[in-house]
């Protein structure tokens, strides 16, 4: 038999991805993925008890609180995902491997291109949370935390990428201000999917970051997709961060990923890359297949 691996957040971004590429990435696995709808990962009994019956013998942990208007307005809800939930999935898990996807976010942004070793500096409720419960996840030596960033892709729903949220406000008419001051390093769900399981395959443990390869503004994305998304064109206004009213941002995500290249079989794209390649291919425009092999 197969070991199990459970995989959470499966109806996510990130988990939805890891799961379906996971035939082709992980075949060696017998996977389980988990909704929320599943299992409520904030209750402890729930959980030690689906541990107990499924026996995993590697957990991902993709579940999260994501979205920072959210976690601004209810903290405590963010912290008993984020952190607590985290925290005993991670105590459930403390003699298997465990993986959780952190966040960029645990940055203040002053900075660019960050490595490992560069000292968090959380703005905002969600990068404080993450970056607790990194803390906690890297007491156990057994345990990785890979840090990603904004992901591009099509979820099962249609309201979980950045790329989904700009589509809708598109087509509903509304104007879309991205700023021209304020920098990411995005990369597509299929490239965080392999990327994923070729860590898990190799039992890489400790600190990862995981960045595309362009270092772009949030306008110099909207222009980079209206290529492959006509109805987002005339709808994009470019601004700055400082006229940015809502929860704190930072200004700088890129992340430097040379620790993470080193033990990967493919080259982290660029986004720019990825796009002018893909655009090529019929399928989903955000899934791994053989362009970067």
């Amino acid at each position: 038999m197969k070991p199990i691996v459970i995989i959470t957040g499966a109806a996510g971004l990130i988990g939805q991805y890891v799961v379906k590429n996971a035939t082709r990435w992980a075949p060696d696995w017998e996977v389980r993925g988990l909704s929320r709808g599943d299992l409520d990962l904030t209750d402890q009994r729930a959980v030690q008890q689906a541990w107990k019956a499924i026996r995993p013998r590697a957990v991902i942990h993709c579940a999260a609180m994501s979205r920072t208007k959210d976690c601004e307005r209810d903290s405590l809800q963010a912290r008993r995902i984020n952190v607590e939930a985290t925290a005993h999935l991670a105590r459930c898990s403390e003699e298997i491997p465990f993986m959780f996807l952190s966040s960029g976010e645990v940055f203040d942004g002053q900075s660019e291109w960050y490595r490992e070793s560069d000292d968090p500096n959380p703005i905002n409720v969600y990068g404080q949370t993450k970056f607790e419960a990194e803390q906690r996840l890297l007491q156990n030596p057994r345990h990785t935390v890979v840090r990603i960033v904004l992901t591009a892709g099509t979820s099962l729903n249609g309201d979980r990428s950045f790329v989904e949220d700009m589509c809708r406000a598109a087509t509903s008419g509304k104007a879309i201000t991205l700023y021209g001051d304020e920098f990411r390093c995005p990369l597509p769900a299929g490239v965080i999917a392999r990327a994923v399981w070729e860590l898990m395959n190799r039992e890489a443990t400790g600190l990862y970051h995981l960045g595309g390869r362009d270092r772009l503004s949030r306008w110099e994305i909207g222009q980079a997709l209206v290529a492959c998304y006509a109805e987002l064109q005339g709808s994009l206004i470019e601004g700055l961060s400082t006229d940015h009213t809502g929860a704190p941002r930072p200004r700088d995500l890129s992340l430097n990923c040379d620790k993470l290249q080193a033990l990967l079989s493919f080259p982290i794209p660029g986004f720019r890359e990825w796009l002018g390649d893909r655009m090529q291919q019929e399928g989903d425009l955000w899934d791994y297949e053989s362009t970067l092999a």
